[in-house]
């Protein structure tokens, strides 16, 4: 796991930008080394964190005839069997690493290398004689990258910071992102908070070749179920892929743990690492205080796998105490992030890497199998819609909207009014009322109508991949539509920006493309069976956990934000989001502001998402734009 940066001027011509010192804004990333090349049209800069080869493995990496280098942060799992062929094929290996395989693996396929490759990956390669530039992405977006052309040079990054140090490169927000932001909590690709700074999409690569720029996708994910084949057929195939997923992702020269939430899915990776490792595993779990065991702390069965398994077994208490971590958390993401499953996550890879460099997650179980709330209740909200308008569009929704929240942080009466808002409204329009902050989200805003197309364009995206051909089934369609944008762009870029805050690399077997690609074909009725989330997954999950794993609610990796923010952190809150904070930039409507931190602080409604979005907002402008 590393950091990459460089620049290539696009017509090939020697000159570019300046040279710069990286190390401080990508030494987190890769602290055990850093490497360079320049040869007057391009510069590459690679720093390392060392996993594979430690000895042999510095970059960049040249092929044999030093006239075309790669950097690359992230791992090709499948390295082994590549350098293999590689070599029969008349390729000369000089380090034993993972890095090498990719430039081998260019010259013999060029582009089309990517299909050879398993893994999480974001890399750049230059082949100095024919001036071009290859950059690729991995297929879900594991990893990032982010690039801008200013002045005709086109310069790339894991990371928003290591762009924003150049002169050249301005920082002017973009409403697109501003609104996407606050539509989702987080930027959707290719969209960043900057007007000119891009994400390169997941499954996507850049060329520059011959005085131009192309991005191409190059993998996506067909929903095609199998109606002809039983359960126990895709429990088997599950089973296989899985193991051996996990069995690739333990490859290292340094020790390898894992986190362990108490769910079934990083119970089930656990449970595969413990039979496949010769000494105890590494488990790492967070909790919330209160009591153990309750709604937000799964730590009483996080420990239960830990002892069926003779885990050696780390727990860590999260407290409240937000405005310690906030700045880390802003400088992690150089953009507004705002799912405050970066609390627990901060604590945990903190906690982790004191003890290990490389952690497996159980991160895209639920996505794969059908294990989020909103999934049921899209399910469900089909039958909902057909019922008399006169129940759905007036009787429920005046009983709902009146209740109280639970005074526990309980999201239960949340989703109920959530369910009922927009569960009258067509598929695509639905779903994305069920994933968007808040429906008071425009109002914030001093001008609304200046924003409303940028939010529009938000809604189109997401409905645009709702109704894709990628997916003809309705929960499918849902599957589909956050493997494209929630997954990486939300769950997958907080594992990575905060793990390598750290000095951290996560490892999330779920997300191997063949498995993807298998639990596409898997009828959505037996992923949830009636009313059942993650039906398929829980049965073969019953031959390696406990059988209180299987039956307890889902928690999530979330802590209790709505009543942090009406208890521990209400007076935080209330000075960072008082009048004169909120009026330093003229974006915000303070007094519509202040209502919702009263309807949440009276516990009429649970606003801690839009409340938490418009915090960390705020932060991120005080410490880029101002």
């Amino acid at each position: 796991m590393c950091g990459i940066l460089g620049y290539v001027n696009i017509e090939g011509e020697l000159g570019g930008a300046e040279r710069l010192d990286l190390k401080e804004k990508l030494n987190r990333r890769g602290p055990d080394g850093a490497g360079m090349y320049y040869d007057g049209v391009a510069y590459l800069y690679h720093s390392r964190l060392s996993i594979i080869d430690i000895g042999g493995g510095s970059q960049p990496i040249f092929n044999e005839t030093n006239n075309m280098c790669v950097i690359f942060n992230g791992e090709i799992y499948n390295y082994g069997k590549l350098q293999k062929q590689l070599i029969e094929l008349g390729h000369f290996f000089k380090t034993n690493s993972d890095t090498e395989v990719i430039v081998h693996a260019y010259e013999q396929w060029g582009c089309n290398c990517v299909d050879h490759f398993r893994g999480m990956f974001a890399f750049a390669i230059w082949d100095g004689l024919r001036k071009v530039l290859f950059i690729a992405r991995d297929r879900l977006g594991i990893k990032p990258l982010f690039y801008t052309v200013v002045n005709n040079t086109l310069y790339f990054a894991s990371e928003i910071k290591a762009l924003l140090q150049f002169d050249s490169i301005k920082k002017r927000i973009n409403n697109d992102g501003l609104a996407a932001y606050f539509s989702l909590s987080y930027i959707p690709s290719p969209l960043t908070i900057y007007e000119n700074i891009h994400k390169l999409p997941a499954g996507h690569t850049l060329l520059i070749e011959g005085g131009k720029l192309t991005v191409k996708k190059y993998w996506d994910v067909h929903f095609e179920p199998d109606y002809g084949k039983k359960e126990d057929y895709f429990e088997q195939g599950i089973k296989h892929l899985l193991e051996e997923s996990v069995r690739l992702r333990m490859i290292s020269d340094v020790p390898v743990g894992a986190f362990l939430s108490g769910g079934i899915d990083s119970g089930m990776i656990v449970a595969m690492m413990s039979q496949m490792s010769y000494e105890p595993v590494h488990t790492f779990c967070m909790g919330f205080g209160g009591e153990v065991g309750g709604y937000f702390d799964e730590r009483l069965y996080a420990k239960l796998i830990a002892t069926k398994y003779a885990t050696r077994h780390h727990e860590y208490e999260v407290v409240p105490e937000i405005h310690r971590i906030l700045d880390d958390l802003i400088q992690s993401f150089d953009e507004p992030f705002a799912d405050h499953s970066t609390i627990p996550s901060y604590y945990l890879c903190n906690m982790t890497s004191q003890n290990v460099k490389v952690a497996l997650s159980g991160l895209g179980g639920d996505e794969l199998f059908g294990g989020y709330e909103r999934y049921l209740g899209f399910k469900l909200s089909q039958t909902y819609c057909c019922l008399p308008k006169s129940i759905t569009h007036s009787l429920i929704p005046k009983v709902v909207e009146s209740l109280s929240e639970r005074t526990d942080g309980h999201y239960t009466i949340n989703h109920l009014k959530r369910f009922v808002r927009y569960s009258i409204l067509p598929e695509a329009d639905r779903y994305f009322g069920f994933i968007s902050v808040s429906n008071k989200s425009k109002n914030i805003f001093n001008d609304i109508s200046k924003y409303n197309e940028n939010f529009d364009k938000c809604n189109e995206y997401i409905k645009s991949l709702y109704n894709s051909d990628n997916a003809d089934e309705p929960l499918d369609k849902i599957f589909y539509t956050d493997i494209k944008s929630y997954l990486p762009e939300d769950i997958l870029a907080c594992t990575d920006r905060i793990s390598m805050w750290h000095s951290l690399e996560v490892r999330v077997p779920f997300l191997d493309h063949k498995l993807i690609e298998f639990s596409a074909t898997i009828p959505s009725k037996f992923k949830i069976k009636f009313i059942v989330k993650k039906h398929l997954l829980k049965k073969i999950a019953s031959q390696y956990l406990p059988p209180e794993i299987l039956t307890h609610r889902k928690q999530g990796f979330v802590g209790p934000m709505a009543s942090w923010m009406r208890s521990d952190i209400k007076e935080y809150i209330k000075q960072k989001l008082c009048k004169n904070e909120l009026d330093m930039h003229g974006i915000f409507n303070s007094q519509v502001i202040h209502d919702i931190m009263d309807e949440h602080f009276s516990n009429r409604h649970n606003h801690d998402k839009i409340l938490w979005t418009i915090l960390m907002f705020q932060s991120w402008f005080k410490r880029y734009m101002n």
